[in-house]
């Protein structure tokens, strides 16, 4: 990892003007890289150059739109004909209104198009440079906790989240079976972060979620180690928490138990018995 995210290289984070995103961008620009910022034009994206061009000799700012694939082609093109070559991509873009099962809503086209198109249309724009250069370099692409244990409340959302996990584990087995590639590709799985996206409210950040600094730090050390899966505990949920709910959630299908079982109330009683267990 060290050898992606160094200095004289670039980074190119989707959804980079806010929250984890704009994170990364500032971690990168510390560590000597050439940020490339991509997200939707307007005040956040004017709001992130300001801090940038405090923190980062050389960086890029690009409006686009992550659900177009002809913008994140034509980004590609422009940063490989004018930056050093990218090392370090992070798909990050992300949306979570509210949907329905059974209701056909926009917000259903809405999340898919952003959340897991634009990761596809992002790995799909930059990774053959970056295979092709023949650099050490990173693909982290932000899934989620809902899209492994898939809790009641927006399933468009954690169909999104679910499909980014699916189709990161398939980069990861493609990359690694490439001839001559240096590029891995991780899943960055988030616990409560306090961004734009989990915040609407504007209030003050809780006690038990992360910040969005200390979410990238994670990611890095956990790059740093190899890591695939970057599963993020928060100050309300620690690792082993997780690892028992994503267990129950797997134990659904070779169980029989129903879907979602952990929320059924015929199985509460259950559910609470198996997170007691030592």
């Amino acid at each position: 990892m060290a050898q992606a995210f160094t200095k004289g290289r670039t980074a190119v984070i989707t959804g980079g003007a806010s929250g984890i995103g704009f994170a990364a961008a500032k971690a990168a620009a510390k560590a000597g890289m050439v940020p490339v910022v991509i997200d939707l034009p307007g005040e956040n994206l004017d709001r992130a150059a300001e801090a940038l061009d405090d923190l980062a000799e050389n960086f890029l700012m690009l409006a686009a739109d992550v659900a177009d694939d002809g913008e994140l082609f034509a980004a590609a093109e422009h940063v490989a004909a004018n930056l050093p070559p990218v090392t370090f991509l992070m798909n990050n873009a992300g949306i979570g209104p509210a949907s329905s099962a059974l209701a056909s809503t926009p917000s259903w086209n809405d999340i898919i198009d952003v959340n897991l198109w634009g990761v596809i249309h992002g790995a799909q724009a930059f990774g053959p440079a970056m295979v092709a250069h023949g650099e050490a370099a990173v693909i982290v692409n932000t899934g989620s906790k809902q899209g492994i244990t898939t809790p009641p409340g927006n399933p468009a959302y954690n169909v999104s989240k679910a499909g980014v996990k699916a189709y990161t584990e398939a980069l990861a087995h493609e990359l690694r079976n490439t001839p001559g590639s240096k590029v891995s590709a991780h899943l960055l799985i988030p616990g409560w972060v306090f961004t734009g996206l989990t915040a609407a409210n504007g209030g003050p950040k809780p006690d038990g979620a992360w910040t969005a600094e200390q979410t990238v730090e994670f990611m890095l050390a956990s790059l740093d180690k190899g890591d695939f899966y970057i599963l993020c505990p928060d100050n309300d949920v620690k690792r082993p928490l997780d690892e028992k709910r994503i267990m129950w959630a797997a134990g659904d299908i070779v169980e029989n138990r129903p879907a979602l079982s952990r929320w059924h109330p015929d199985y509460a009683d259950a559910f609470k018995a198996y997170l007691d267990k030592a």
